[in-house]
């Protein structure tokens, strides 16, 4: 039975700090290297066939150290499609290609741009604006910060990979692992579990803990 399965970076220097991240390309904290360590130990018994992951160094991060402690003998690959790596990272040993699993980077995944406020602290942010305004801009669906992007605008970029790519790659019956962020995930989990915007402004998705669903019957269920 194909799975999909959904994981967000570890925590970052920024979560850490509390600071807007958005498409600042920030790199994990020590506890975001434990984080991306503890889902390992979760995915050691998974049998993953492709991994997508966001264009930035914190989801890329936690992909591969989950991946590289796994039990068995695979090896993620990152798999480039254009320019002298496409051609030069070419794999000549049939066995080494069998044991690899390839990885792709999408910029779709990227986390919402936080335009304006990248950078802030929230708590600033909040004490500026009012907590009210700063939850709006944070896990209201349709209105952005300054400058950036709504939850809705980011799912316009998100969800055509999940029903262009993931999706065929599910009906092949096969197991995707889709390493990204916060609202990245978000915009997938609505369509996915078919919430509404007022739902979706409490669903919070932890750092570092993977997030599984079976794909049967055109379907996605949750495994708790």
């Amino acid at each position: 039975m194909s799975r999909l399965i959904l994981l967000r970076h570890g925590q970052s220097q920024w979560n850490a700090a509390g600071r807007f991240t958005g498409w600042v390309d920030v790199p994990l904290s020590r506890k975001g290297v434990e984080e991306a360590l503890e889902a390992s130990e979760e995915l050691s018994n998974e049998s993953i066939d492709v991994v997508y992951m966001s264009g930035l160094q914190r989801a890329q991060q936690t992909a591969m150290i989950a991946l590289c402690q796994g039990s068995d003998s695979r090896t993620p690959i990152m798999i480039h499609e254009s320019g002298l790596l496409a051609e030069w990272s070419a794999i000549h040993d049939d066995e080494a290609a069998k044991l690899a699993i390839p990885c792709y980077i999408d910029q779709c995944l990227n986390e919402r741009y936080y335009g304006e406020l990248q950078g802030l602290k929230k708590e600033v942010v909040a004490k500026e604006h009012g907590e009210a305004q700063c939850q709006v801009w944070r896990r209201g669906y349709d209105t952005p910060p300054p400058g950036g992007e709504s939850l809705q605008d980011t799912a316009e970029r998100v969800l055509p990979l999940l029903h262009q790519t993931f999706l065929p790659i599910l009906e092949a019956d096969k197991t995707c692992l889709v390493v990204a962020h916060g609202n990245s995930l978000r915009a997938m989990v609505m369509e996915m579990e078919s919430l509404t915007a007022n739902e979706v402004q409490g669903l919070e998705i932890p750092t570092g803990q993977p997030r599984a669903y079976e794909y049967t019957e055109g379907r996605f269920v949750l495994q708790e």
